[in-house]
């Protein structure tokens, strides 16, 4: 990308920012979904599955030319977020299931 002002760096960082937010919302779709399929708090946490979508991250960063230290970073904090949301839904769930019986 050339870019001959910094307006049309902070216009592209905006239309960027636009399209990671709604790939953010699907993801969290996603999240919700799978709370329905864990059995417990450990398995919503996953640290297998965790460590699995940061070295797959990492990989697919080296490959576009990324820090991998910024994916990792990026992807941490947002597993993180990811992880307190799905334990929300995972309770709420439960909660549902013993109001149900």
């Amino acid at each position: 990308m050339v870019f001959s002002t910094i307006e049309d760096v902070r216009s592209q960082i905006d239309r960027l920012d636009s399209e990671l937010v709604k790939i953010i919302a699907q993801r969290a779709e996603c999240v919700k979904a799978a709370a329905a399929f864990k059995t417990d708090r450990s398995a919503v946490r996953a640290p297998d599955r965790v460590q699995q979508v940061i070295d797959k991250v990492r990989k697919k960063a080296v490959e576009a030319g990324l820090s991998e230290v910024i994916i990792e970073k990026v992807y941490r904090t947002m597993i993180n977020a990811f992880i307190e949301y799905e334990l929300e839904q995972h309770e709420r769930l439960q909660q549902e299931k013993t109001n149900s019986v």
